[in-house]
């Protein structure tokens, strides 16, 4: 029998025991878990504390929890996910200079599989093209972030890693903290970056496409 768990966050401990738990029998989405009894035994602790850990974990998709069918291993709701983690950013003050290094690896990881998908088809750049030329003809600064974050969302989305797309969401943290450098940015050449770094990807020349995104980003530090 597993050691007794401590009072003090008992809860916590035990949604973590329950992910490992998942995790050691390589269990997968639909898979049936131990009953709320069999957990309480096996972890020594009462069947509320069970209760309240698969709560927190069936609240962002871990675990299903059905009347009369039991616990089962659920499908994680990443957009769920995401939003909590933008939340943690928004309400804790990180250096402006670790969130604009934090999207610049998101987004620069993405640029590999994006070029690669990009070779075989040709809508992506095309979609990217098009919310690029909204771009040069927008004049309002709330049209131009929102037109902003949608490009790239895409360029994001054209990298076919979801795990990865579910973080589109931190864009508008992003976005929302760096307004008033938005403001300053001069659009123009923001737009011209754009066009040279889908250029890029379409023609294969990763490494150009990579500096072209990062100097893009980066050009924030000097506004803020």
């Amino acid at each position: 029998m597993a050691p007794v768990l401590e009072r003090r966050n008992l809860s916590e401990q035990v949604a973590e025991r329950i992910k490992e738990y998942i995790l050691d029998h390589g269990l997968k989405p639909g898979d049936r878990l131990p009953t709320e009894h069999d957990l309480a035994d096996r972890f020594g602790v009462s069947r509320i504390s069970i209760r309240e850990a698969t709560k927190a974990l069936a609240f962002i998709g871990i675990i299903n929890a059905a009347p009369r069918r039991g616990l089962s291993v659920g499908q994680v709701n990443m957009h769920r996910v995401s939003e909590f983690l933008g939340f943690h950013l928004a309400i804790n003050n990180y250096p402006p200079v670790q969130l604009i290094e934090t999207r610049i690896v998101i987004e620069t990881g993405g640029l590999p599989h994006a070029a690669k998908r990009m070779a075989s088809q040709p809508e992506l750049y095309e979609r990217l093209c098009d919310l690029n030329a909204q771009l040069r003809v927008t004049k309002k600064l709330e049209a131009w972030i929102a037109l902003d974050i949608a490009f790239h969302r895409e360029l994001l989305d054209a990298s076919g890693l979801k795990p990865l797309v579910a973080f589109n969401d931190l864009l508008d943290l992003f976005f929302r903290r760096f307004r008033e450098s938005v403001k300053k940015a001069e659009w123009a050449a923001g737009v011209e970056g754009h066009q040279r770094l889908i250029d890029a990807l379409r023609d294969g020349e990763l490494s150009l496409a990579c500096d072209e995104l990062r100097e893009h980003i980066e050009s924030h530090k000097n506004r803020v």
